[in-house]
């Protein structure tokens, strides 16, 4: 990729998303790890310009009207950047985003929000995880944004920044 990097972020509405940051920065405390901003990512790592992306987000949130899909669960992983995550089912709407806005996706897709990046202990992640699941699985999330992010896995994640915000619907 020659240009800058940036990825295609749908975002949890105002209350949803200062829920689950509050429950990010809780884990980010614990762990020593990463802060950022909760989202589920449509598209990463793209070099795409950002007026072609921010015509993209324009076209595909005219198409999808806000919405809510419920925690399917807590998951973890070995995975840096899916250390510790809410995971959501493929709804309707997901699929829409994604075969619009990420339609050569290389991966299966894998709705989620991570609620903690980088690598930590199995026996202390999976005591957290059980604490956020009783809290947070079947909990509706609603999602009423897309934003283009410059962000992606070579871009340090202190330098992430918004630069386009498009609500849905």
């Amino acid at each position: 990729m020659t240009g800058p990097i940036h990825s295609l972020w749908l975002m949890p509405a105002a209350e949803d998303g200062a829920l689950l940051a509050g429950v990010l920065a809780d884990l980010s405390a614990r762990f020593g790890a990463p802060l950022f901003t909760p989202h589920l990512t449509i598209a990463g790592d793209t070099d795409r310009p950002v007026t072609q992306l921010s015509a993209e987000i324009a076209a595909a949130a005219a198409e999808v009207a806000a919405f809510s899909g419920d925690v399917t669960g807590i998951e973890t992983s070995e995975t840096f950047f899916r250390s510790f995550y809410a995971r959501f089912a493929v709804s309707a709407p997901l699929a829409a985003l994604k075969q619009r806005l990420d339609p050569q996706a290389r991966e299966p897709f894998l709705p989620h929000v991570s609620l903690l990046y980088g690598p930590v202990a199995a026996g202390p992640k999976a005591e957290a995880a059980a604490q956020v699941s009783a809290a947070l699985t079947g909990r509706p999330i609603r999602f009423d944004r897309l934003c283009v992010v410059t962000s992606g896995q070579d871009v340090p994640i202190a330098d992430w920044r918004i630069v386009g915000t498009v609500a849905l619907g």
